[in-house]
């Protein structure tokens, strides 16, 4: 029998579980390296999924608790699908993806994990990725520790606006 180490993993499982809205509690610490917040706009931010389906998951996710698109603004619409496209390029430059699953589970039977309040996951794809774990013993192999990933991703971030003059 062969064993999978996720050590990371324990800090979740033995942790008081937070009160209320993730999304909505995260972005008012001053904690952005803790809670894994990568970049912060306007009317949304980025962060990386603490449970990701691939090594540099991550999330588009408003400010404003909302479950549904319903009565956005078009400069949060336009913010959300521009913050996706940072996303991506972040994820291109610092991990060379083959391709990437983009798209939001709105409502929980939709697979939504958080269904109070909606987010855009960004999922960066590699030839192979999916293999016999996940289908035989529902386990998925995350290669890279999660805050490897997001200090190497953030770095990435600052390298690119530096390089816009922002």
């Amino acid at each position: 029998m062969e064993t999978l180490w996720a050590p990371w993993r324990i800090e979740y499982i033995l942790s008081k579980k937070p009160q209320g809205c993730i999304f909505c509690t995260k972005p008012r610490d001053d904690k952005d390296l803790e809670n894994l917040i990568l970049h912060r706009g306007k009317h949304h931010f980025i962060i990386m999924n603490a449970f990701p389906y691939n090594n540099g998951h991550m999330m588009v996710v408003p400010y404003r608790h909302t479950s549904t698109l319903d009565g956005w603004s078009t400069e949060e619409r336009v913010e959300m699908m521009e913050l996706a496209d940072l996303g991506v390029t972040v994820l291109k430059r610092a991990m060379r993806p083959d391709g990437f699953n983009i798209g939001i589970n709105m409502g929980q039977v939709a697979g939504a994990g958080i269904a109070d309040h909606i987010h855009l996951h960004i999922v960066p794809r590699w030839n192979g990725d999916t293999n016999f774990m996940p289908v035989l013993s529902d386990t998925r192999v995350i290669s890279e520790a999660l805050k490897a990933t997001f200090e190497k991703l953030k770095a990435t971030l600052e390298g690119m606006l530096k390089e816009n003059g922002q």
